[in-house]
């Protein structure tokens, strides 16, 4: 069946008459959405929406990142023929999965562009589905924060990251891809004493309250006791989970803008994010993809597959 499906598919981000089940089209053609879904801005019935924020202008060191969802859309169709491996089901063909497209802002009003996260993100939310976002910087998560805490509450928050993002910054109109989480934290956003960072290994003692699960740490502790703490921090708690593609050393990941040796390999990650299937996921994000230093597609690979995993730990309580 699938090959007499890839004879006949082309283009499915536009001609895609379902919103379940895989594609078949032929990976190096067609309209590439991400995972071949359908572009659309309706979202009624939706269970996930995919969108891309492409915005690169809070970062410290190498800009790129608004290239990023592009590049992970590109790389996600290497993915659109299989379940994803690992998890025993297809998310793909038991939800509403849909491509939202990117938000539009002007490059030019950078100061506006908060606002309009939040507002793209709770028009998604009110609409009954859970976020994927594609970005961008990881300022991005903060305005994302917002709109998740003003329907849910302050959330637990599981972040993949080589930084705390918790240096201190008390301008609240300032905007910074390394403060994110110390204002979110601030500002009521998310519940330090449920949250966990994984993968840290930059120096930044003041860790908010958020339990610290180094890179180090997981390579000596291994996979299932890192799982073990995660869930004994987060519990039952409404969570998001944002993924900063530096959590993965620069051997697997070198496209991204403040890249750290020492960091997590992808089977690692891909444990980890598929160890945590049954918590409270609301939503996620994968953040710091830089294609002009992804040299070999590599780390727009691992992004689309952070995402895909998103997916399918956001339908596992929902089989």
């Amino acid at each position: 069946m699938a090959l007499e499906d890839a004879k006949n598919q082309v283009d499915q981000a536009f001609t895609r008459s379902e919103l379940r089940g895989l594609s078949y089209e032929n990976a190096f053609g067609g309209a590439t959405s991400f995972l071949r879904r359908r572009y659309t801005k309706d979202l009624a019935g939706v269970d996930v929406a995919v969108t891309g924020i492409c915005f690169d202008q809070a970062v410290t060191h190498r800009p790129g990142t608004r290239f990023g969802p592009r590049a992970i859309r590109e790389a996600s169709t290497l993915q659109a023929f299989d379940a994803p491996y690992g998890w025993g089901y297809d998310p793909l063909s038991l939800l509403n999965v849909v491509d939202h497209g990117d938000m539009a802002f002007d490059y030019a009003d950078t100061r506006g562009v908060p606002a309009r996260i939040e507002a793209h993100l709770g028009a998604i939310l009110d609409a009954g589905a859970a976020p994927i976002t594609l970005g961008g910087d990881h300022f991005i998560t903060l305005p994302i924060l917002r709109a998740a805490a003003a329907r849910r509450g302050p959330v637990a928050l599981i972040q993949f990251d080589a930084h705390s993002d918790t240096w201190a910054d008390d301008d609240m109109d300032r905007i910074d891809h390394g403060t994110f989480l110390y204002k979110a934290i601030r500002q009521g956003l998310v519940d330090p004493s449920a949250s966990v960072s994984v993968g840290i290994r930059t120096d930044n003692p003041d860790t908010m309250g958020v339990t610290i699960l180094d890179a180090a740490g997981v390579h000596r502790d291994g996979v299932e006791a890192t799982l073990a703490r995660i869930r004994a921090v987060v519990g039952d708690r409404p969570c998001y989970v944002t993924f900063d593609i530096d959590a993965l050393d620069p051997a697997f990941a070198p496209g991204t803008g403040t890249p750290v040796w020492g960091g997590l390999a992808n089977w690692q990650a891909a444990a980890l994010l598929r160890g945590l299937a049954g918590i409270d996921l609301i939503g996620g994000d994968v953040v710091e993809v830089s294609p002009p230093y992804d040299t070999t597609g590599a780390t727009a690979i691992a992004g689309a597959h952070v995402a895909m995993e998103l997916i399918a730990l956001y339908g596992w309580n929902r089989r």
